[in-house]
């Protein structure tokens, strides 16, 4: 059986799983966040200050809530080695959708900082300090990652597609874009890349940068074919809005699959190089919390005192 054409998957899956994912990022950082903003004097206080305060038996590292947002920072950074270890273990690859876990693991590593800050109370100092630059840099290497991944041509299931599949869903989107505004396909195609494409830039951030600017220009592109497909021809009745968003919609995605494949050599390029400084910035992270949990667990930090 032939896997489904990302052309012809209805939309309302792909915006449920946004808002999804949007909805449980919301509840995963307004937990941290409400507290943080309520018991903010506290937090503004110093070692001593703290020390002395009525909430530091509560709001402390070892006390109720700081202990508890500490074990739920190291079981979501636990969790999210399972994304990396899915890829690597033959057994693990039938366990769900690969695009699932990596929502999962971003939505993790989104909500593990502000975890982590209120257990230390926002305070970041010795072992749990370096700990936590490293796992910053994580988050933020992730964000970029997340980014590249996005512009490497997948299917829904997040194979990624060849340079031939590409080619051909072009091709069929075209066609259904020439259906939907009643325009010639070749006419389509010169509205939609009116210019010749150009090669990739080399370098990390000359690729960055020409990404970027491709998703500038291709939001422009887009609300510029939508005024342009609005308008009535001569000859010709009224574009049908719900005919006209179809179109825009193919439109979005032939044009997003246009940029990726002009790109595609260079993002994979810059996505090598960060797969080799992400790892070892995890694994720095990663040996920094275990010591520091041991160190807890060992000298009975993790009991209220």
């Amino acid at each position: 059986m032939q896997p489904a054409d990302p052309a012809h998957t209805p939309k309302d899956g792909r915006t449920v799983a946004v808002v999804a994912d949007r909805v449980v990022l919301a509840c995963l950082l307004a937990l941290p966040l409400a507290i943080t903003l309520r018991y903010l004097p506290y937090y503004a206080l110093g070692v001593s200050g703290r020390a002395r305060h009525t909430l530091h038996s509560l709001l402390g590292p070892s006390g109720p809530i700081g202990i508890s947002f500490g074990i739920a920072g190291a079981a979501l950074f636990l969790f999210m080695w399972f994304y990396p270890l899915r890829k690597r273990w033959t057994a693990l690859r039938r366990l769900g959708n690969p695009g699932i876990w990596l929502q999962v693991h971003i939505l993790a590593g989104l909500a593990l900082p502000l975890a982590v800050a209120v257990h230390s109370g926002w305070r970041f100092a010795g072992i749990i300090g370096l700990g936590y630059v490293a796992m910053t840099l994580v988050v933020l290497s992730g964000v970029v990652g997340r980014y590249l991944y996005s512009h490497i041509p997948r299917r829904q299931d997040g194979v990624e597609l060849s340079r031939e599949a590409v080619a051909n869903e072009r091709r069929a989107l075209l066609t259904r874009i020439a259906a939907a505004t009643g325009l010639d396909p070749t006419e389509v195609g010169r509205t939609l890349h009116p210019g010749p494409e150009r090669g990739a830039s080399r370098g990390i951030a000359g690729t960055l940068a020409r990404l970027v600017i491709g998703d500038l220009a291709r939001r422009r592109a887009i609300r510029d074919l939508t005024r342009l497909w609005s308008r009535p021809r001569p000859g010709h009745p009224a574009p049908d809005p719900r005919a006209l968003a179809e179109a825009v919609r193919l439109a979005r995605r032939e044009v997003a699959l246009g940029q990726q494949v002009r790109m595609l050599e260079a993002t994979h390029r810059v996505f090598a190089w960060w797969h080799v400084a992400h790892l070892p910035v995890a694994i720095t992270a990663f040996l920094a919390i275990l010591v520091h949990v041991g160190v807890a667990v060992l000298v009975g930090g993790v009991m209220p005192r």
